[in-house]
Parts: C-alpha cells; structure tokens; sequence
C-alpha cells in the first residue's frame, strides 16, 4: 500500500465527509454544451479559433468540478485541451484507425478482452464521466461489447475456466460509473473464482469526480477478499485539487494500491516541467506513477501526438530530476505483443 503524504496528514482518518449532492447529481450536471464550457472560462472570444464548427461525432463531457480547475480566461488550459472538441479532430491521418490497439481482435467472450498472460479484461460499461478527446475507445463499439451483457454470465464463465488468469481488470468506459450495487454483484461472482487473486480498477472517476469516492464505495472497497488495484488517470498536476486528494487518501486507506497512467500529449504535458510536477503532485496525493503511454493512434487524436525522439529526451529529463519510483515507464501498445511495449 503506498502510504498518504504527510501534505495531507490533517485530513481524519474516517470516511470522507459526504458531500450535499451525490456523485450521480453532479454526473447528471456536466456540461455537454461547448459554447457553455467556453462562456464559463471567459473564453467565448475564442469560440471560432478553438472548435471552429467542428462536429467530431464524438460528444463532449466535462464534470463541472474539472472544469473549475481550468484557468479561467485561457484558451490553451491543459485541461480544457483534453475535453475541448476541435476541428484537429477531423484529420485523415495515415496509420491511425478506429481500432488502434486491436481490442476487437483480443475479445474472447462478450466484453472480456484477453491479451496477457495472467490477466484478463472485463469492458465493465461503456459509460464515462469526461470525454476525453485522445479516448483510445472513441469508436468501440460498446453497445456489443459490454460484460454485463447477460448479467456478467458469459464473461463469467470464461474467467472461471481458465486457471491461468490471477488478475481480472474493470475497464470501459469507466468501470466506477457503475452503481456500487452492480460493483459489488459481479465482485461476489469474481470472488468465487479461486484463481482471481487480485481485481484492478481503472478509473478517472477519482480524479474526474472524486465525489464518486463514498461511504458506500469504500465499504465495498473494503470487503473485497482480493487484493485490490486502482489505476487512475491524469495527465497534467492541475487535475489533481484537494477533493482529488482527499478521495485517494480515502481509498488507500480503504486498503486500495494506487497507480497512475497518462499520455503523454502534445500541448498537455509534453514538457520535463509538466511531468515532474505530476508525478511530484500524485505521490502528495497517495498515487505512483506508474506508465507514461505514447498516444494510441486512434482515429481522431493524431493532433496529439508527441514523436518517440522527443519522448524519450522528456523522460531522460524526468529521470534526471526525480527519484527512479517517481518516473513512470514510457511505454507503448502494441497489437500482438505480450506486454506494453519500453519506449
């Protein structure tokens, strides 16, 4: 378990204080609109420069409380530019698909994806609570491909007949989008599994909507008989406020390991300053970094690509500036191959 920083050691050792309005309300209260988004930021000047009547297909979806860590009245905000729907999204460029990283090929039961050795992939839900625009999932299409289907019998089935899976991960989608009730359905169908050891949760919800991180979460959190990973997602410090903090102090408490990945994306994070400052800023907030990814070559995000060259001078200058346990390994996907691939 990664211990809590001590920046945040006046924070009580019980369950966080439930907020006045449940994760679901504030769920239902994101904004959609991106002239909303924009007239909120003081950006509406910029409304022509930034989505220029792009209509990507690809709907926006910010929670209100990510968008209250924007800097208001700029228009190249490093979160904004993660949920901001833009005409870059429109280029044809060659090698980047609707598939990028060949999940289709590895399904093996409705919603189960299984591409490692030890570990397979529950596609939990289609939903999210933020769009992000570099998705490598924008195109799946999760209306077929969701391990609920049937209530979770089939993926079921097929994690209980092979032995050599140790590890199940939820993913989507966004896996805590689901009501902590079906969260603690299918974990009591997993723990019948005696081979499913440990249960890995990825989610931004946490740092998206750490009002997701309730009583009843971490109760639920707490029974698990498994061992129990979360892997969240920022990419840039600024995401990471002090509800975000709070909700993973909560979590580690909850007896949760937490690791974190990002992508490393052009205008986001593509400096040694901004990766130090992450990493700095996860591990103050319970959180090891743990991949850096070169961006999948989905459809739709090559505006966001950072070179190899360029990637590795950035994380040789991370290296240089931070203890090793702080520098997360660049890393790539790659169709076929039996594990995240170094950069």
């Amino acid at each position: 378990m990664i211990p809590a920083s001590p920046l945040f050691s006046q924070i009580p050792p019980a369950h966080p204080v439930e907020r006045t309005a449940r994760w679901q309300q504030l769920w239902r209260e994101a904004i959609t609109d991106p002239i909303e988004l924009l007239r909120l930021l003081g950006l509406e000047a910029h409304a022509a420069e930034l989505l220029a009547g792009a209509d990507t297909g690809f709907a926006m979806r910010v929670p209100r409380g990510f968008v209250a860590r924007m800097r208001h009245g700029d228009p190249a905000d490093p979160l904004l530019l993660q949920v901001m729907p833009g005409t870059g999204e429109l280029l044809d460029a060659p090698g980047f698909s609707t598939d990028a990283v060949a999940d289709l090929d590895a399904s093996v039961a409705p919603g189960v994806l299984h591409k490692y050795s030890g570990r397979a992939l529950l596609i939990a839900t289609g939903s999210c609570a933020i769009n992000c625009r570099y998705c490598f999932r924008r195109h799946f299409p999760y209306a077929q491909e969701t391990a609920a289907t049937g209530h979770w019998r089939a993926a079921i089935d097929h994690l209980a007949g092979d032995p050599s899976i140790s590890e199940v991960i939820l993913s989507g989608g966004d896996p805590l989008s689901l009501s902590t009730a079906k969260l603690a359905d299918l974990t009591a169908a997993l723990a019948g599994i005696p081979h499913v050891r440990r249960l890995r949760i990825h989610s931004r919800l946490p740092v998206v909507l750490p009002e997701r991180v309730d009583h009843g979460l971490l109760d639920w959190l707490e029974r698990l008989p498994m061992q129990k990973v979360m892997v969240v997602h920022a990419n840039h410090a600024n995401e990471l406020d002090e509800s975000v903090a709070e909700a993973c102090a909560s979590l580690n408490r909850a007896g949760v390991t937490l690791l974190n990945q990002s992508v490393l994306l052009r205008h986001i994070n593509d400096t040694v300053d901004a990766l130090v400052d992450l990493s700095e800023r996860l591990f103050a907030c319970s959180i090891l970094p743990y991949y850096l990814h070169q961006l999948d070559r989905v459809q739709g995000a090559a505006h966001f690509e950072v070179s190899d060259q360029v990637a590795i001078a950035l994380i040789e200058g991370t290296r240089a500036r931070l203890p090793g346990y702080l520098v997360p390994s660049l890393v790539r996907e790659i169709p076929g191959a039996t594990s995240k691939q170094p950069v």
